[in-house]
């Protein structure tokens, strides 16, 4: 991980650590080193969320492509995985997304697709932010050499709802949808997207202001969907995240099915239909120990990765393994993308679920879900001092002695956050109060220590 990009891209509180001039700086590097890698005008093609600060940030990463030679070809307010697949259907040279996904409004990033529509290699980032971070001024263009905007580009949206509805083929009828936009990047395509299908569909915060965007909604804000999901009498609810490449469900009694779920239902269809090459399901460390009980008793094998849809997409092209993802809500079909869509995991699931004929609660319920309490804490943004915690021998020592506690009915995991000033703690129990209690203890002790 670079001094800029982190596990997606760069992230940051915008007007603080991530401004306009970065923007500008980013865009000049990401067209210069495409442009000496093909040895041609670069074009790149950019998409945002719904953030107060997306417009602004564009407008910076626009300027500062075209000041250096690079076509820019904007897309509006769309999902990041569709930035990913319009790259590689455009033929652009990469795609561009702001956006902070699951975090508050007032945060922001930006992430780089290949032109194949997969995030970049470490390599190519590190040469980007050498020269972003380098005293030494970009080479600006002039006259005819300067960049150009393309205008145009709202059939591309189309196109991207075009593809996503082709992945299913069943119509959903039957099935009473309640979809939570976040008031994000789904509030652009969801709507017409479910519009496609048979099924009743209704919808929850689709009415982006630029500040609401995840506030109390989504897929990191479940209570409001579930609510009303039970209340409407719905058969599911369907939640992503402020940039729509997560998806998390609720059954129709609000209980949550979370990635963990989706990829042991969807998996399970996989393999009756002959399609789930190797016989395995890809996971991180976070998956919960429900999911490797579920795998053992359907005879499919599970690999499990560092924490982030990065390793776990690697670990599905070495292999050409076709489901994987995250608990948090990141699934990835190989067969139909390059990285993970939200609303293309929640066509793939209401398929199961208006095949099988049953309740959601039931559909969910081969995967078992062991207590599990994640608890985020909080971290000074100075340089290093997520590492000297990771590093701390007095940290070490709490956790084998809350190991040593749980035995073999439990685990444990502490991470540093990837994008966030925080160092996450999970632990998992035979009862939720065990779980809490040694979470609890392990995130006392990471407040304990100075540095």
């Amino acid at each position: 991980m670079g001094k800029l990009f982190g596990t997606d891209g760069i992230r940051g509180v915008v007007g603080e650590n991530l401004t306009a001039e970065m923007a500008f700086r980013v865009g000049q590097a990401v067209a210069c080193v495409l442009a000496e890698d093909s040895g041609q005008r670069p074009v790149i093609l950019i998409g945002k969320d719904t953030r107060i600060s997306s417009d602004m940030l564009e407008s910076a990463l626009m300027a500062g492509i075209c000041s250096v030679g690079g076509d820019v070809k904007p897309v509006g307010t769309i999902p990041t995985p569709a930035v990913a697949y319009l790259a590689r259907q455009e033929g652009a040279d990469a795609g561009i997304v702001l956006s902070a996904s699951h975090n508050p409004y007032e945060h922001n990033g930006i992430k780089v697709f290949s032109g194949q529509g997969y995030k970049l290699s470490d390599a190519v980032e590190a040469r980007i932010e050498e020269k972003i971070l380098s005293p030494e001024p970009m080479k600006l263009r002039t006259r005819g050499e300067i960049g150009r905007r393309y205008h145009g580009m709202r059939q591309l949206k189309r196109d991207y709802i075009d593809f996503v509805a082709s992945t299913v083929e069943s119509d959903l009828s039957g099935l009473r949808i309640l979809v939570d936009c976040a008031n994000g990047a789904a509030s652009a395509t969801a709507p017409e997207l479910f519009g496609r299908f048979r099924a009743h569909t209704d919808f929850l915060h689709r009415d982006p202001d630029g500040v609401n965007i995840n506030h109390r909604c989504g897929s990191t804000h479940l209570e409001d969907l579930a609510q009303q999901v039970v209340r409407g009498g719905y058969d599911v609810g369907v939640a992503f995240d402020g940039d729509a490449d997560r998806c998390l469900l609720v059954d129709e009694t609000g209980g949550i099915i979370d990635g963990d779920k989706v990829m042991a239902v969807c998996g399970a269809d996989l393999k009756r239909r002959g399609e789930l090459i190797g016989n395995t399901i890809v996971a991180t460390v976070m998956s919960n120990l429900g999911l490797h009980e579920f795998c053992r008793n359907e005879g499919i094998d599970l690999v499990c990765t560092a924490v982030g849809d990065r390793n776990v997409l690697e670990e599905m092209l070495r292999h050409d393994y076709r489901i994987g993802g995250e608990q948090s809500g990141h699934t990835i079909f190989t067969a139909l993308e390059t990285t993970g869509d939200g609303e293309v995991t929640a066509l793939q699931f209401l398929r199961v679920l208006a095949e099988s004929g049953k309740k959601a609660s039931v559909l969910a319920s081969v995967c078992p879900t062991y207590p599990q309490v994640l608890l985020n804490v909080e971290v000074p943004h100075s340089g290093g001092v997520k590492e000297a915690i990771m590093a701390s021998d007095i940290l070490a020592q709490a956790i084998r002695v809350e190991e040593e506690k749980l035995g073999d009915s439990g685990r444990i995991l502490v991470r540093p956050s990837g994008t966030e000033a925080l160092i996450r703690v999970m632990a998992e129990a035979k009862t939720e109060a065990e779980a809490r209690n040694c979470a609890q203890s392990l995130a006392d002790t990471i407040k304990s220590l100075k540095f």
